[in-house]
């Protein structure tokens, strides 16, 4: 297998089409590895995460030049100061990252990369520094095989869960899965929320025109929790915002908010893609904490996609309480280093 280093934006921004559609048959489908959703990542080097990136794009490709499998890495000094490659889309606002390559053609790719960054062609690396593959991504045990192969050393460690919900067929078959104290909780919720003296309702966003005041709505809701506010520096809005425009444009972004009269409550930025819906953040306005608006729309919205025929409503990385209490069921995403 012949790979080719990509180093220049113009090129990469080329591939979008067949990048996306190569995505749609990898073992790894992720929003996360989407062209649109890197391109963005990439402009602004996650919202300031790093403040240096060299692209090391690293792909193979059929006779009609388009690619089968992708590498979606760069260069950069990581966390522990080493000259790493990482991947695109590395650390903190991508739940989720991988290879992108379908399933039979997977093994070999990794045994060609690796081959590949071990050639005078890769330059001069110290590591191979890889954040939030999921465990059981079948890329895993193909690195370390393929790095055992050759002598480097592999180290693989859980790094944060990543609880999700298996969808049923229907609301009172989820009340049902969850636990008894739970489902009463979900219902007095509701309830009361619905009896409340000023009317409660939710929505999706669907109006691009208003989208940008929809944004600032978003980020004020969550600037109300201030360790969220100190994450919200200028550039990371300007990530979250060109983000949120991304997903929109692409068809994916599910931007949701409950309303208590005339005032925003609570709001869920998430992706309905690929059949599963992706809680990417949230914001609650403190002023209406008597009515939990975060557990009451976040219930709407699992009802929303379970009466839309979604698998799953996946509320990624992080171990907050209300993830489990609504069902959310642990998997776990690591850190995967390769010294050679």
């Amino acid at each position: 297998m012949q790979l080719k280093a990509i180093r220049k934006l113009f090129e990469i921004e080329k591939l979008q089409s067949a990048w996306n559609n190569l995505l749609a048959r990898s073992a790894s489908h992720v929003p996360f590895l989407r062209h649109e959703y890197l391109l963005t990542w990439w402009k602004t080097l996650g919202g300031g995460e790093w403040e240096h990136g060299d692209l090391f794009v690293i792909a193979a490709f059929n006779s009609e030049g388009e690619p089968t499998a992708i590498a979606p890495i760069f260069q950069t000094t990581n966390l522990d100061g080493k000259s790493a490659l990482m991947l695109i889309g590395s650390i903190e606002i991508s739940d989720y990252l991988d290879v992108i390559a379908p399933l039979d053609l997977l093994p070999r790719f990794i045994n060609s990369l690796l081959e590949y960054l071990s050639s005078p062609e890769a330059g001069d690396w110290e590591v191979l520094d890889w954040y939030n593959l999921l465990e059981d991504s079948p890329s895993l045990p193909l690195l370390k095989q393929a790095a055992q192969n050759r002598g480097w050393q592999y180290h693989q460690e859980r790094i944060q869960p990543a609880p999700a919900i298996q969808l049923p067929d229907s609301w009172e078959a989820y009340l049902a899965s969850i636990q008894k104290k739970q489902r009463h909780e979900v219902r007095r919720k509701l309830r009361r929320a619905e009896n409340f003296i000023l009317p409660v309702r939710w929505y999706i966003v669907e109006d691009e025109s208003t989208l940008d005041s929809e944004i600032n709505d978003f980020l004020q809701l969550m600037a109300y929790d201030p360790e969220k506010n100190a994450f919200l520096t200028e550039v990371m809005r300007t990530q979250m915002r060109q983000s949120i425009h991304t997903a929109f444009q692409a068809g994916w972004l599910q931007l949701a908010f409950l309303t208590v009269g005339d005032e925003k409550a609570a709001a869920y930025l998430n992706f309905d893609y690929a059949n599963r819906i992706w809680v990417y953040n949230s914001g609650i306005n403190f002023k209406f904490r008597e009515l939990s608006p975060g557990w009451v729309l976040a219930s709407y919205l699992i009802r929303w996609a379970i009466e839309h025929g979604r698998e799953a409503f996946d509320f990624m990385r992080g171990d907050e309480i209300y993830k489990y209490r609504l069902g959310g069921v642990d998997r776990f995403v690591v850190r995967v280093q390769i010294n050679r």
